[in-house]
């Protein structure tokens, strides 16, 4: 934080896209950090306090997710990736290291603003816990937790052991992308295959039983060759104000 103004470190090799950020965040009324490399990133990182990054994996000198891994060791400030199209196998591995989203080039200003808003509410809210006592609500949909139920409107959905544990870690998660590989291992255990296809499977049931329309999915979003996410409804109409 400078002054009242929050402070992005934005972590880009590239100097068009650096300019292209920070001109497009200072309107925002945002500060700004700029790195050009790794470990002048990971200076401000530590020594900075920013309340946000900005994280290009392809840096000259250290690896993208390396310097999420490292951050992780000790901060749980809120890291959204850019990566170009088409990098998925990244990403993916971003979003293990602890990323919590991530924009793909060409972006707008929108849509950053919209992703760096959504990222700063989610680290000021506390996580869901299975001992939460209320559901959580999104829209006419209600995730208990604890009881281990969801219903629709009032009326109860009926999900299968692996739908619903499906569904919690998304829930725990709420609106951050969590990848297939991520969620294979925290609901079929860390030595199970990495079969897509199989939670592609159990995802679309629960879009049938949870979306009025399962090919326009409101809450349940396929990040394409990445994973899931359950999107932040509170979030959303919060950027639509």
């Amino acid at each position: 934080m400078i002054g009242s103004r929050p402070l992005v470190a934005v972590i880009e090799d590239e100097a068009p896209i650096r300019r292209f950020l920070k001109a497009s965040l200072e309107v925002e009324d945002f500060a700004v950090a700029e790195a050009s490399d790794g470990r002048e990133g990971l200076r401000i990182i530590t020594q900075q306090a920013p309340a946000i990054i900005l994280l290009d994996l392809g840096l000259p000198d250290v690896d993208g997710v390396e310097i999420i891994r490292q951050t992780r060791e000790w901060s749980m400030v809120p890291i959204i990736v850019i990566s170009a199209r088409g990098e998925e196998a990244s990403k993916v591995a971003a979003l293990d290291a602890g990323a919590d989203d991530y924009l793909s080039k060409p972006f707008s200003v929108a849509e950053l603003l919209a992703r760096i808003r959504a990222s700063m509410r989610r680290a000021t809210r506390p996580l869901l816990k299975d001992a939460d006592d209320k559901p959580l609500l999104l829209g006419d949909l209600a995730i208990d937790l604890p009881g281990r139920k969801v219903s629709k409107a009032g009326r109860e959905i009926r999900l299968t052991k692996i739908e619903f544990d499906l569904l919690s870690i998304l829930a725990r998660n709420l609106g951050r992308v969590i990848s297939h590989h991520q969620l294979i291992r925290d609901v079929w255990g860390p030595r199970a295959p990495h079969e897509p296809h199989h939670v592609r499977v159990f995802m679309a049931t629960i879009r049938k039983k949870i979306e009025d329309n399962p090919s326009q999915p409101k809450y349940l979003v396929t990040e394409q060759g990445v994973g899931y996410r359950l999107r932040d409804l509170r979030a959303d109409a919060g950027d639509a104000e």
